[in-house]
């Protein structure tokens, strides 16, 4: 990853403070779609940042693997699991050259992990590898149309998603949820009011 806002440098300087930026409490869209992971199933969490997902999946009974590049925030993701009793994997990398697997996770989730236009088709290509047949993947971020709300996330729109762009590259998926909505997100000091976000989940075929 070359652009500024997904470089590691640009991450570290936002989780530098004790203070969880965007809050240690689960994202509820997530929370809410959790129960469509295989019950005790591996689940892989892109651009885990400070943790709050992970945590809350692993206090599910899911076996959870962050990913993110972030140093300062794999620091604190383990931190929050360690003061929640709770056991997480993390591993400090690039999504873009990020080996996940074939076939290895039961769910792959993704919320507000938002990747440059020219970058985002590679990861999706490893995602739908990286799903074992009947696996979902589990999306919410922001999409263009947050540019005019300004309440959190890229202020650039080469990073903001296209429902479009998911729907046509997961075609052979089973699409359970794909839709554009405009929500209130309460999530520490960066996502917080009226909020423009793609909601998508798409299930991989067992046969």
């Amino acid at each position: 990853m070359t652009h500024e806002f997904t470089g590691s440098e640009f991450w570290n300087e936002r989780y530098k403070n004790e203070s969880y930026m965007y809050g240690v409490q689960v994202n509820d869209f997530l929370q809410a779609q959790a129960h469509l992971i295989s019950h005790g199933g591996q689940v892989l969490s892109l651009a885990e940042g400070e943790g709050r997902n992970a945590v809350y999946l692993a206090q599910q009974g899911y076996h959870v693997h962050g990913v993110d590049f972030s140093l300062n925030g794999q620091e604190k993701a383990l931190k929050l699991a360690k003061a929640h009793k709770v056991v997480i994997e993390y591993d400090l990398a690039d999504l873009t050259a990020y080996k996940m697997g074939v076939a290895s996770w039961d769910a792959v989730v993704s919320i507000f992990c938002h990747l440059h236009d020219t970058e985002r088709l590679t990861v999706y290509k490893s995602v739908k590898q990286a799903l074992k047949p009947g696996g979902v993947f589990i999306l919410e971020a922001y999409n263009r149309k947050q540019l005019k709300y300004g309440t959190g996330g890229p202020r650039d729109a080469s990073y903001l998603a296209s429902l479009d762009q998911l729907k046509e590259f997961f075609e052979e998926f089973d699409l359970i949820l794909a839709q554009d909505i405009v929500r209130e997100i309460h999530e520490g000091e960066h996502h917080f009011g009226s909020s423009a976000v793609t909601q998508f989940i798409a299930r991989k075929p067992t046969k």
